[in-house]
């Protein structure tokens, strides 16, 4: 919902400001996953000003509830995506889009029928490796949204905890997720050397 435009206002468009937004867009990649966290929780917490609003306007608060871990695992899962489909947006012949729209096609149009056709294998692995990123978020989603049995704990904030108790889970868990990145992995490794 947010990725592909995202993606699409990065790769076709020359928007002053653009490298900058590129930045914003990516820095959850480098940003240790905890500074990530305070800064949703800066932006979004009852007394911030984004938030207040959320809250008075909607009855919405993000913080330690499972919007909040999904706004968390967005921010630190996204820019795999983005920078996937900014990718295949780049790389492909838009000689296709411009005779759609010389044959009487409208932008939307041009983009429901031709482009996102085009780039469906890549929004498909940039979907793929934002969901693995997220499933594997730690430091954002406990800083952020907390570790509130059924509400907020993932897969890798239950592996902590059960470190602390039952090592044979934690063991168990970890293997899970492991099995699923390297699923992952292997699924998208063929797409990724079939293309080069």
């Amino acid at each position: 919902m947010f990725g592909t435009p995202l993606a699409w206002v990065l790769a076709r468009t020359e928007i002053p400001g653009r490298s900058l937004l590129r930045g914003l867009v990516l820095l959850p990649m480098v940003l240790p996953p905890v500074v990530g966290g305070v800064a949703l929780l800066s932006a979004f917490s009852r007394r911030s000003l984004i938030g207040t609003w959320l809250f008075d306007a909607f009855g919405l608060q993000l913080t330690f509830t499972t919007a909040g871990a999904i706004v968390a695992e967005t921010f630190v899962a996204m820019p795999f995506f983005v920078i996937t489909v900014e990718g295949a947006l780049r790389g492909m012949d838009q000689r296709f889009e411009q005779v759609a729209g010389t044959l009487g096609a409208g932008r939307v149009t041009v983009f429901r029928r031709v482009t996102l056709p085009l780039i469906a294998p890549s929004l498909a692995a940039g979907t793929v490796l934002a969901w693995a990123r997220a499933l594997g978020e730690f430091g954002a989603t406990i800083t952020f949204a907390g570790n509130v049995a059924g509400r907020t704990r993932t897969l890798p904030l239950a592996v902590y905890l059960q470190l602390e108790g039952d090592r044979d889970s934690a063991i168990a868990l970890s293997l899970v997720l492991l099995a699923v990145s390297l699923v992952v992995l292997v699924a998208l490794r063929d797409r990724w050397l079939a293309r080069a």
